[in-house]
């Protein structure tokens, strides 16, 4: 099957709930995103590369989500997920422009995400 591409069309996000995130790689892009000081890219780059981060950020908020679901309705920490996806579906809602702005908006997005993911994994984690 060299040589040969599958598209997928996923609109419910079905997918998304059985395959694992690929952070490392998604962190060192926002990492680099996040430092730029003056980039000349063109705008089809910084499309690229914003197309990439916003396709990560909808897969962590997706799982956000889920961590977020299963919590009881007086927590807090589930109240401070729904503001961040609440954020995020707003961010995510508006088109790409092909500026680094654009894609440093999509990145600090991405961050603020993983920060949210990371709060409820460890308390998973610890609950017993």
């Amino acid at each position: 099957m060299s040589g040969t591409y599958a598209v997928l069309h996923d609109p419910e996000g079905l997918l998304d709930a059985e395959l694992p995130l690929d952070r490392a790689p998604h962190e060192a892009l926002v990492t680099a995103v996040l430092a730029w000081k003056d980039p000349d890219l063109a705008p089809r780059d910084y499309e690229q590369i914003a197309l990439q981060l916003t396709g990560h950020a909808r897969a962590v908020a997706a799982d956000v989500r889920r961590l977020a679901a299963v919590l009881p309705k007086n927590d807090g920490r589930g109240a401070l997920a729904e503001v961040v996806l609440r954020e995020a579906d707003g961010h995510l809602s508006t088109p790409l422009t092909g500026t680094a702005h654009c894609v440093q908006n999509r990145a600090r997005l991405v961050q603020a995400l993983y920060t949210r993911l990371d709060r409820l994994t460890e308390s998973a984690q610890g609950a017993p």
